[in-house]
């Protein structure tokens, strides 16, 4: 019982160490990109105004809090990749189901998933602009169809990957095909699309980005295309920092419920480490 507790101190040590060395790596991080710039502004090796410092970034995120317009963007983004990463998410879901219940349908849209699957998110852009015109629609359209492509895969496979036995122990105790679905297979699959939506979250943001900087009049997309017009590279920074930090949240609350809802898997893998 001793041994088992001080193993379990041993990692919440460690754990608390990695917490630091993440923290002070981030602070090394910005301190030096400071110094940088400090040092370029001082010997003038090239242009001051092409790497702006981390006071600069922070003094236009202050003038953009100041004019009242930076939650306005921030706002916007957030709106476009949450409707857009849950309807994609819940129809990779759907989708995948039905692939792999029915092989009549896998047979049909595996080859078209294939096909369009290694384009480029920005080659659809233009196409949706122009079906769904300037507006939310083509946005959260593009960011919902990138998550289906990418998350496909992970939903497929944790629903194939589902252990046999537990399906014919529930079909002999006298499951239904749906409960079947919802209580084995959906529930088996469940880790899998979570690793599925922390892995898309990055694509998801990509897509964002890019629907942003086409066709729209806000959005951190939009300071960074405006940015650009005007040399403001600073705005620039800021919007991708602030990206940065948006995606991390997300990731972090996925991680928070997967954790939650999978204890088994942490626990294992401490297990692992341990041994």
């Amino acid at each position: 019982m001793s041994k088992q507790i001080s193993r379990k101190t041993a990692a919440a040590r460690r754990e608390k160490r990695s917490k630091y060395v993440q923290a002070g790596s981030l602070i090394c991080f910005f301190v030096l990109w400071q110094l940088i710039a400090f040092a370029n502004i001082q010997n003038e090796w090239f242009n001051p105004n092409f790497l702006p410092s981390p006071l600069d970034v922070i003094q236009s995120a202050v003038e953009y809090a100041q004019a009242g317009t930076l939650l306005a963007h921030i706002g916007i983004s957030l709106y476009r990749l949450l409707v857009g990463f849950v309807i994609g998410t819940v129809i990779s879901v759907i989708i995948g189901s039905l692939m792999c219940l029915f092989r009549t349908v896998n047979n049909i849209l595996s080859p078209i998933v294939n096909l369009f699957g290694p384009i480029p998110v920005m080659a659809f852009l233009p196409m949706f602009l122009i079906w769904f015109g300037i507006g939310e629609s083509s946005k959260i359209t593009l960011i919902a169809y990138t998550t289906v492509i990418a998350m496909l895969p992970y939903v497929t496979e944790g629903i194939r990957n589902t252990d046999p036995l537990l399906v014919r122990s529930s079909v002999s105790l006298g499951a239904s095909n749906i409960q079947v679905f919802t209580h084995v297979l959906f529930r088996s699959a469940l880790p899998n699309i979570f690793v599925g939506m922390k892995a898309c979250l990055g694509l998801a943001f990509s897509s964002l980005v890019v629907a942003e900087m086409m066709g729209a009049s806000t959005g951190l997309g939009f300071i960074i295309v405006d940015a650009k017009n005007w040399f403001r590279l600073d705005d620039m920074f800021m919007s991708a920092i602030i990206i940065g930090l948006l995606y991390t949240l997300f990731y972090g609350v996925l991680t928070l419920l997967e954790r939650l809802l999978f204890p088994w898997k942490r626990s294992g893998m401490n297990a692992a480490v341990e041994s």
